[in-house]
């Protein structure tokens, strides 16, 4: 079972959408945990995962825009030098 490069390179690119999305939303859940235990109020967990979820989408969202501008430049440059 030999598997392209083009294979792995997509492995690598699902798993980086997957850290990009999660690693916010886990990061300002817990530190709103943290000040809700902290100061004793119950608000603070739930403003800051929606804080992360948008952290995260905006991650996504570049990191697709610049995943789609490399693969133009390349089709670009395969297209110049065929001509």
């Amino acid at each position: 079972m030999k598997y392209g490069k083009s294979v792995y390179h997509a492995l690598t690119m699902i798993t980086q959408f997957g850290i990009n999305m999660l690693v916010p939303i886990f990061l300002c859940s817990f530190l709103g945990i943290y000040l809700d235990r902290r100061f004793d109020t119950s608000f603070w967990m739930v403003i800051l995962f929606f804080v992360g979820a948008m952290a995260g989408f905006r991650n996504v969202y570049i990191f697709a825009k610049r995943i789609y501008s490399m693969k133009n430049e390349r089709d670009t440059r395969r297209g110049s030098r065929r001509s």
